[in-house]
């Protein structure tokens, strides 16, 4: 941490120098007690969280990032001044860490931010029960859906999504946030039980998830993936393909602990079963050897399909990395070995897989095993990764090592190591976060996420307050406070 009178004179230079500085004085130093740091960091929580909500905050909710003059708001696209977003690190990723903040502190500031984050999901959860990419609270914005409290567009679409943990994480945080108020709250608790309702009507009778639903699903039926018999290239496309059966980016991860956490928090036994019979659909769904891995989207008979113009039938490299991890997670919190038993083939093909470099693909060749890419103007299909398209991952570092590690650990019998950070990491790790909030209580970044002291007064349109950083930076620092109240109450 750089001391006060080095910061003194940096930001009186800067001033001088017609800069726009960040005052980061520093709140606390060594000599300082834990519980005192303790102390300061809720402060600066609180004062935060205000900035948040009085500044950032579109009706309580939020989108990924907003330039320092407030005038550009982001989310995976360009957002309106009247939308906030549902999709990771959106409303919910801030709305969890409220709940973190208030279950440190007993601060109320906390809870009632929460709780704003919590109305603004509400008032967007769909007919359908759960949630799309975002909320507009224009009823005559463009995207502005069917909400089921007649707050939309009655002729809006009514698509509930867990593409990219959508409709996952908006009941992850609400279940969250009607544990913190015991239950009491009632519109809360409703809104958490239609989005659970929907989500178990949506699970077909093999156990597997739609990418979306307006309706209940059909039921369909139990077998076993396979490859195509018919020239998969040309053949075999649905225009709706996220009707079907899909793992597409993180699918399996999140709706997993998703219905754990419902379990955890209400004890009905349908959230579990849920659960276990996605576990059954995961083991069901591994493709036979070659390939003994996963597709990122199948149809009702199991056989990988094509989903977008650059998505093919395919054994997905990332997706199977996530069923993988899922499946020790089930057979952690349930302790049955039948979710251990698919990885050993499932690793060996990764490993097998994966490139020099440590990389695996996203996509391979049925049977061939040949790593699948796309031309970047014209999306031929090819073999060829020296000119792919930008917008969409065609490679991804691998993690078997790590996933490896974690099966012989379980499969001899021993509990996981939780991974804690010490108190003294909390400590160092607090006094960064509070070193680097300026003097408007904002955490700012520039286009490249780093942290940003100092910026000109005619930029402010390219540097940001990110939801993602807010989130963490108050996750982090409410872990160090409950760790310091542990380290007071310890003999």
């Amino acid at each position: 941490m750089i001391p006060f009178s080095i910061r003194f004179v940096m930001f009186t230079t800067f001033f001088s120098l017609g800069l726009l500085g960040c005052d980061h004085i520093a709140l606390c130093d060594d000599s300082q007690s834990d519980s005192m740091v303790a102390k300061t960091a809720t402060e600066a929580m609180k004062k935060a969280t205000a900035f948040m909500t009085s500044q950032v905050a579109v009706h309580g909710g939020y989108v990924y990032d907003v330039t320092l003059d407030l005038k550009k708001r982001r989310g995976e696209g360009v957002a309106s001044p009247t939308e906030i977003w549902v999709q990771p690190p959106g409303t919910p990723t801030v709305g969890l860490a409220l709940v973190r903040a208030f279950d440190a502190t007993g601060e109320q500031v906390f809870l009632d931010a929460a709780n704003q984050c919590a109305k603004a999901l509400m008032h967007g959860q769909l007919e359908s029960g759960c949630w799309t990419d975002r909320v507009d609270f224009d009823p005559k914005g463009k995207n502005a859906a069917r909400y089921r409290h007649d707050t939309g567009n009655a002729k809006g679409r009514n698509y509930s999504s867990l593409d990219d943990d959508k409709s996952q994480s908006a009941l992850r945080f609400l279940i969250e946030v009607d544990r913190a108020h015991g239950f009491q709250e009632t519109s809360i608790h409703e809104s958490v039980q239609y989005g659970l309702e929907a989500l178990l009507k949506a699970q077909f009778a093999n156990g597997g998830f739609p990418q979306v639903w307006d309706k209940p699903v059909e039921p369909g039926t139990i077998v076993k993936a396979s490859f195509p018999k018919y020239e998969w290239r040309t053949e075999g496309r649905f225009k709706n393909y996220w009707d079907f059966e899909t793992l597409n980016d993180g699918l399996a991860g999140t709706v997993t602990k998703t219905l754990q956490l419902a379990y955890e928090t209400y004890r009905d036994e349908r959230y579990r079963k849920a659960m276990l019979d996605f576990g059954e659909f995961l083991i069901r769904a591994q493709l036979p050897e070659p390939q003994p891995a996963w597709a990122q989207q199948y149809n009702h008979q199991l056989q990988p399909i094509w989903a977008r113009k650059f998505e093919p039938p395919a054994v997905a490299g990332r997706e199977s990395e996530d069923v993988i991890e899922t499946l020790l997670y089930l057979a952690e919190i349930t302790k049955d070995r039948k979710f251990l038993e698919p990885i050993p083939q499932a690793t060996a093909w990764l490993k097998r897989s994966s490139f020099s470099d440590g990389q695996i693909a996203r996509f391979y060749e049925l049977e061939t095993n040949k790593p699948l890419y796309f031309t970047r103007d014209d999306y031929l299909l090819t073999y060829n990764d020296s000119n792919l398209p930008t917008h969409y991952s065609f490679k991804s570092k691998s993690n078997v090592q790590k996933l490896e590690a974690r099966y012989q650990i379980l499969i001899k019998g021993d509990r996981p190591k939780v991974s804690k950070s010490n108190l003294r990491n909390l400590r160092k790790d607090a006094d960064r976060i509070l070193g680097e909030l300026d003097s408007e209580n904002r955490w700012v970044t520039d286009k490249n996420g780093t942290p940003a002291f100092t910026f000109h007064r005619q930029d402010l349109g390219f540097y940001f307050v990110e939801s993602n950083v807010f989130s963490k930076n108050l996750s982090r620092l409410a872990e160090f406070v409950t760790a310091a109240k542990n380290a007071d109450k310890a003999p």
